[in-house]
């Protein structure tokens, strides 16, 4: 997958970008963010585990970290003076009893 960014950074989730050639490593760069569930949320969530279904708020919290975790990502590259990220990847973590982390991050290139 290749995707660039608003900030003209490309991103990708392989380890080269087809068509381009690497000509610069920065090193890893890494975004984050810990976001903590919503008590409201979590009992509609309890709720709808006895129904089946999606769980769309957690759905779009996570969506929501994961954009804000890939810009801080974004971000860090540039002020390295890449113009590409490759190899990116994502975790998560539990940090505390209703908070997670989201965990983005991969290697700042220069491409052409």
């Amino acid at each position: 997958m290749k995707l660039t960014t608003a900030q003209g950074i490309t991103l990708s989730n392989t380890e080269t970008i087809p068509g381009k050639q690497i000509v610069e490593f920065y090193g890893v760069v890494t975004g984050n963010t810990v976001r903590a569930k919503h008590i409201g949320k979590d009992i509609l969530a309890g709720l709808k585990n006895i129904v089946g279904g999606e769980l769309k708020a957690y759905t779009e919290l996570l969506q929501d970290s994961r954009l804000e975790a890939t810009e801080r990502m974004v971000k860090q590259a540039e002020s390295m003076g890449a113009n590409a990220v490759v190899n990116v990847r994502f975790a998560t973590s539990s940090i505390a009893q209703g908070a997670s982390e989201l965990f983005a991050y991969g290697t700042a290139v220069r491409v052409r």
